[in-house]
């Protein structure tokens, strides 16, 4: 078993928080009377039960509106995560307004989600427009201001990418957007929580998020959808029951909702002290590896990123080799869900990255857990792998970044 490998001497440290976060205790304990003591069915509307279920949900709704800045808690829709928020936001709309267009705007980089339902939709016979970034990972506005038609329907573009920690200029797109009368989605996942997000402000007409990235549980999301009018027209993906309004049918899981809203609150709450601690941790652990080796890039814009992103190239190492060597840190190539078919990262190739620098990529992700002293050992151990991997095994004596 692979946990057999880890080294008993060395301490666990755990720097992959964009693939998901641990559950926060106070979470937990938002959840637990809702799997047992008030375990009824939020759409039950005969019984006590099924009443405490459903003021639950509602409360959860209107406390998860409230940290998006959103006026409406019904634009809130749970669903089972972002993936299927995605789905929903961009098939449903393009679907729902086939006879106004059918033409779509999004980024190369997005998730998958978001690029593999643009692929279904064309092969429904909408025209999407993929648009490319600059070497830091950013669009430029003025392109999405080009691409748009008397035909597009939908822009999307994420707020803050999976791999690299890139935010995208949201509200000046929004701006645009706004001024063609084209709605906008956004696919915040990695965002809300960890940066300000503001829905009204920022423009934003639809958005994607889930909870296992904010220290909630996993199987819970959600999608906001702008209220005011002229009404967004989304066709539902699901059908039966008439769950949320019509949107998504299902049985509403009342548990996972109200730890979605325990976590979303905290993080908001925490999220300026927060983005300082991690942003402080990020540019040490930058620090370290960039001066004791050489032949290490910074992939990805430097500043327009998540405070706990850091995505680096070791010049002659491949990730892979590199993270199998570090049996204590957990750590990635990339986005879990794009990460098991074997090529290099479509993100950092969209970068104008060669492909044996977009192979030797690392992402980490800093998170609630980490401190100083970690992220000194493993910088530690990330530098003495590399000097091993580039000069064989034996070269370079345990290292510690204090010395």
């Amino acid at each position: 078993m692979r946990g057999e490998l880890v080294s008993k001497r060395q301490p666990l440290i755990y720097l992959d928080h964009h693939a998901t976060t641990p559950v926060d205790p106070r979470v937990v304990d938002a959840m637990l009377p809702y799997f047992t003591e008030h375990f009824g069915n939020a759409s039950s509307r005969t019984h006590a039960w099924g009443w405490r279920a459903e003021a639950a949900v509602e409360d959860a709704r209107e406390r998860i509106a409230n940290a998006l800045g959103a006026h409406d808690p019904r634009s809130v829709l749970f669903t089972s995560g972002t993936t299927e928020s995605d789905n929903l936001a961009l098939k449903g709309v393009a679907r729902a307004n086939r006879q106004r267009g059918n033409h779509i705007v999004s980024v190369c980089t997005e998730h998958p989600a978001v690029l593999e339902a643009c692929e279904q939709l064309e092969a429904e016979g909408f025209r999407v427009t993929l648009l490319e970034v600059d070497s830091g990972g950013l669009v430029a506005p003025d392109g999405v201001a080009q691409a748009l038609t008397g035909e597009t329907v939908l822009v999307s573009v994420m707020a803050a990418n999976s791999e690299i920690g890139v935010l995208q200029p949201l509200a000046e797109i929004a701006a645009i957007c706004r001024e063609r009368g084209v709605p906008l989605h956004t696919d915040a996942a990695q965002a809300v929580g960890k940066i300000p997000v503001d829905v009204e402000s920022d423009g934003v007409d639809l958005l994607s998020m889930c909870a296992h990235k904010l220290y909630g549980p996993k199987g819970v999301g959600a999608l906001y959808v702008r209220q005011q009018r002229p009404r967004l027209r989304v066709e539902p993906l699901l059908h039966g029951g008439g769950h949320e309004r019509g949107f998504r049918s299902g049985t509403l899981p009342v548990p996972l909702i109200v730890g979605f809203a325990k976590a979303v609150e905290l993080c908001v709450a925490d999220l300026e002290v927060e983005a300082g601690r991690l942003r402080g941790l990020r540019d040490r652990l930058w620090g370290l590896l960039s001066s004791k080796l050489e032949g290490v890039d910074l992939n990805g814009d430097p500043d327009q990123r998540l405070p706990g992103n850091l995505n680096v190239s070791f010049t002659g190492v491949a990730a892979d080799a590199l993270i199998s060597r570090l049996r204590g840190v957990a750590l990635s190539t990339g986005s879990a869900c794009a990460s098991a078919g074997g090529q290099p990262s479509h993100v950092l190739r969209a970068l104008g990255l060669s492909e044996a620098r977009a192979r030797g990529a690392v992402r980490f992700g800093l998170g609630r857990s980490n401190t100083e002293e970690e992220i000194d050992d493993a910088a530690g151990r990330v530098i003495q792998v590399v000097r091993e991997l580039r000069n064989g095994p034996g070269t370079s004596p345990p290292l510690s970044v204090r010395d």
